[in-house]
């Protein structure tokens, strides 16, 4: 994809022993997990790691289904390997929604072998993380954001694994802009703007 030919956050950040085994990539279909599986799939064809996308249906809409797929859809035209994987306990809650989608990626993550799951967190949401923490009366620990590389934190689902924020530093409108050159869509959660 023109445009897509670089990962910002290059994984020397990350240490050789979570490369080890595929690494998962939580992709929604949103725009920054898109261009994260754009961008990491470029990264994965020169150094011959496997990656293994995975997309959560937590079941809450009934679009969900159709955005799966065609996240499959679009990680077997990069030549991925794409699992589903279906909350099977509904609960209309964010929080308990965020436990699972963690637990869930988590587990999936562990039984390919992998130690390592990257997310498509971007600037943006690290200045609304730090905007909502300040809003609860978050201390400095709560402020410093989300790290770029942390535990899973789900315990036990999480034992062993680590997220890596690679776009951490990027903007939305920016990896937007990146798709766009390279002809890609993306799909808008309607949840994401419903207060």
């Amino acid at each position: 994809m023109q445009g897509l030919d670089r990962l910002p956050a290059p994984f020397h950040d990350v240490p050789d022993t979570y490369l080890s085994g595929p690494i998962g990539l939580a992709v929604s279909g949103g725009s920054d997990s898109l261009a994260l599986m754009h961008l990491t799939a470029r990264w994965a064809a020169t150094s011959r790691q496997s990656l293994l996308v995975l997309t959560v249906d937590h079941g809450l809409r009934p679009e969900a289904a159709a955005e799966a797929d065609a996240v499959a859809r679009a990680a077997k035209r990069l030549g991925l390997s794409h699992r589903t994987l279906r909350w099977t306990s509904p609960v209309a809650r964010q929080s308990a929604a965020r436990r699972a989608r963690h637990a869930l990626l988590a587990g999936a993550v562990r039984e390919a072998g992998g130690r390592l799951l990257l997310t498509g967190h971007t600037a943006d949401d690290q200045a609304e993380t730090v905007l909502m923490r300040a809003r609860q009366g978050s201390g400095w620990y709560g402020l410093a954001g989300m790290r770029r590389l942390a535990l899973s934190p789900v315990w036990p689902e999480g034992e062993g694994v680590w997220l890596f924020r690679p776009l951490i530093g990027e903007t939305r409108a920016g990896l937007r802009g990146l798709l766009q050159a390279g002809g890609a869509a993306w799909i808008d959660d309607p949840s994401n703007a419903n207060p």
